[in-house]
């Protein structure tokens, strides 16, 4: 992924070092209205029960209803990237995107990122384990987050490897950290890791972020 997010915690667009200015869209904080946290929320909760319901026909028949009623709601409201609320609400878990996952940032600075969370019903792979698919989400909003703190340049995933240590559980609360390992020229190496909160190692990574050419999209 490619991090394109001022949390605010680092000196703003027009301050920032000309290796830092690029063609790239930046994507800037807002301030979201006080009722779109709470939808957010409301929207992942039914993530949550549309993998884990069993309901019978008509049940479904008024839910499908309901939600065709809310997407009329809400499309005549679509935005463009950049201009949309999620994404951009950087003190909302996930800064109120739903793709990623709803985390909140510890720290964020030249010294690594840091973040705690839960995964719910919704991540599930099986036997109550998180899907190993969720686990490089994770990771790599981590390291495009860790880019931006350690004001290297716009960079994309060029390579991304996962260790699975042990079986990683829902509803508990865990902390992910990373931080730059080494700097080659454009590339920029980054090691992180999962945790539960006593330090028991769930998952470790490494990446490496590739700052874009001028014209890379």
């Amino acid at each position: 992924m490619t991090e394109q997010l001022n949390t605010g915690t680092s000196a703003d667009e027009d301050s920032a070092p000309n290796d830092l200015r690029s063609d790239f869209p930046r994507l800037r904080p807002t301030t979201p209205p006080p009722s779109f946290g709470p939808f957010v929320a409301a929207m992942r909760q039914l993530q949550d029960l549309a993998v884990s319901i069993d309901a019978p026909e008509e049940v479904l028949v008024q839910a499908r209803a309901k939600a065709e009623e809310l997407a009329d709601l809400l499309a005549p409201y679509a935005a463009a990237e950049g201009v949309s609320i999620a994404g951009r609400a950087v003190e909302l878990p996930g800064r109120g995107s739903l793709l990623m996952l709803p985390w909140t940032i510890d720290a964020f600075g030249p010294d690594g990122v840091r973040t705690h969370g839960k995964f719910s019903r919704y991540h599930v792979g099986g036997n109550g384990a998180v899907h190993g698919g969720v686990l490089p989400l994770l990771f790599d909003d981590l390291f495009g987050m860790t880019v931006y703190a350690a004001r290297r340049p716009i960079s994309r995933t060029a390579y991304l490897h996962i260790n699975y240590r042990k079986v990683t559980p829902i509803d508990t609360v865990l902390n992910a950290e990373s931080s730059v390992d080494r700097v080659e020229g454009r590339k920029t190496f980054i090691k992180a890791r999962l945790t539960e909160e006593d330090g028991t190692v769930l998952a470790d990574g490494e990446a490496l972020m590739v700052q874009l050419l001028p014209g890379q999209p």
